[in-house]
């Protein structure tokens, strides 16, 4: 697709992971965006996930969840093995991914980070996460989203 070309997408064809990219046109501000790009591309809302930077006792960890919950920041420290965990502010989390607010990609980061992946996501054949814009969505495997980011799974969410 011509034009649509992220870091993240680059990574995948790199690796030749399977995976398609969806595009979507949600205003930026709406509120529950996470919500309204599931129903943008007509899929459930537990499959499309959202990654949070976030800082685990000072260390920026990036977080991907289901748009459907809430981040249990204790649930994250805890599977990191650090005692707080807090959002990063948008200013640090765009710095170190090299990406913008509603278009942060776990994958093709400008600096990799360590990730975990909401365990509900290995129930699920695939999975969409943002491709690295506003805009357009990846849908991938989980263990495919795993491996390329060695990512931990654990319950993160909370509803």
């Amino acid at each position: 697709m011509a034009g649509q070309g992220t870091p993240a997408t680059a990574l995948l064809v790199r690796r030749g992971v399977a995976h398609s990219t969806h595009p979507y046109e949600v205003a930026p501000d709406a509120p529950n965006y996470g919500a309204l790009v599931a129903v943008a591309l007509g899929v459930p809302p537990d499959r499309v996930f959202k990654s949070l930077v976030t800082e685990v006792d000072g260390a920026l960890t990036v977080a991907v969840v289901p748009v459907t919950g809430e981040l249990d920041l204790k649930a994250l420290a805890a599977a990191v093995g650090g005692k707080r965990a807090a959002l990063a502010g948008r200013a640090v989390a765009e710095r170190a991914t090299g990406y913008v607010r509603g278009g942060i990609s776990p994958l093709g980061q400008r600096r990799r980070l360590p990730t975990v992946l909401d365990a509900s996501a290995l129930d699920l054949p695939t999975i969409y996460v943002s491709a690295g814009r506003r805009g357009l969505q990846l849908q991938l495997a989980p263990a495919d989203l795993v491996a390329l980011t060695e990512a931990r799974t654990a319950p993160l969410q909370t509803r």
